[in-house]
């Protein structure tokens, strides 16, 4: 294996994970984040510590980002202390890998600037669950020229596998959000598949099982509906995470005339929810708002707080 000096910026629920991979792949690892207790065990473990993203980009060749929202991206990007004033300038092209889902026209607007300044982008949301980020098994989806993912590919395959290059820059921008879209529609779909088992007399641990082994099943299911179930809702994923993302689906679907009729009733569902739960409540929360309205809990014994 071959050593290589990467930056990663923004160690949030997922961020932190995906960072871990690549220090227990025996990379040279510095990290930043504006929390600096978000890198919990890094530091021990051998990540190195930067005060700012252009900090982190003058140690490292490539630079991974994972954070919350299009206007932070632009911030850690293009900022005078962020990546591209760190990366800029060089003999040999820095790269800028992004793992956040953000909006399309966002993401070819930053490649066009990094383009300007010399700095290779790539763009690599993941789609799996934090568990498994933990488990250095979530899926990677990447978008850019192929060269460049050739090169990169080693460090991409130390956060998850598979690594599926979808196309050129912008295109895992749609994927992204369309797995979202699908996992949101899933998920209201799975609470209420739940309540009717709950109201309909059933056990709900059969219920579950019966599901997961029927034609009925969904990733969403066999993962969230667990955390439903123990009454945690802990997915590690927010409320205002899944609007942003509902909301690039949305504008998808006019940029693209498409009518997207379960995504916008999900996407008014979630809004409900953030306006019952909060922000910063767990997305599969949302399941809540059937739960209170009937007065009916959709509590099982056996089921796990969070996902392992």
């Amino acid at each position: 294996m071959t050593v290589r000096r990467v930056g990663f910026v923004g160690l949030g629920h997922l961020g932190y994970y995906l960072a871990s991979s690549l220090v227990r792949a025996g990379h040279e690892v510095t990290v930043h984040d504006l929390d600096r207790a978000a890198a919990r065990d890094l530091p021990e473990r051998g990540a190195r510590w930067a005060d700012s993203p252009r900090a982190v980009a003058a140690a490292s060749d490539s630079v991974f980002t994972c954070l919350p929202s299009p206007r932070v991206i632009d911030s850690v990007a293009t900022g005078a202390d962020g990546i591209f004033a760190g990366l800029a300038g060089r003999s040999t092209p820095g790269t800028w890998i992004d793992m956040s889902t953000n909006d399309q026209a966002e993401t070819l607007r930053l490649g066009k600037i990094a383009a300007e300044r010399g700095i290779q982008m790539l763009e690599s949301p993941v789609t799996g669950g934090v568990h498994k980020a933990a488990e250095g098994d979530i899926t990677v989806l990447v978008g850019g020229d192929a060269a460049i993912v050739a090169t990169h590919r080693d460090l991409l395959e130390a956060m998850g596998n598979p690594v599926l290059h979808i196309g050129p820059l912008g295109s895992a921008a749609v994927i992204k959000v369309i797995t979202n879209m699908l996992a949101f529609i899933h998920l209201v779909a799975a609470g209420e598949a739940l309540m009717l088992a709950k109201r309909g007399g059933l056990d709900l641990r059969v219920a579950f099982e019966a599901i997961k082994h029927s034609s009925g099943n969904s990733f969403v299911h066999e993962t969230e509906s667990q955390v439903i179930l123990n009454g945690s809702y802990d997915i590690g994923f927010t409320m205002d995470l899944a609007l942003k993302d509902l909301g690039f689906a949305m504008e998808f679907g006019r940029r693209f005339e498409v009518p997207l009729d379960l995504a916008a009733l999900t996407h008014q569902t979630f809004v409900r929810a953030r306006a019952a739960y909060g922000g910063e409540a767990w997305s599969s929360a949302v399941v809540r708002l059937l739960e209170d309205a009937l007065s009916t809990d959709l509590r099982a014994p056996g089921f796990p707080a969070r996902l392992r």
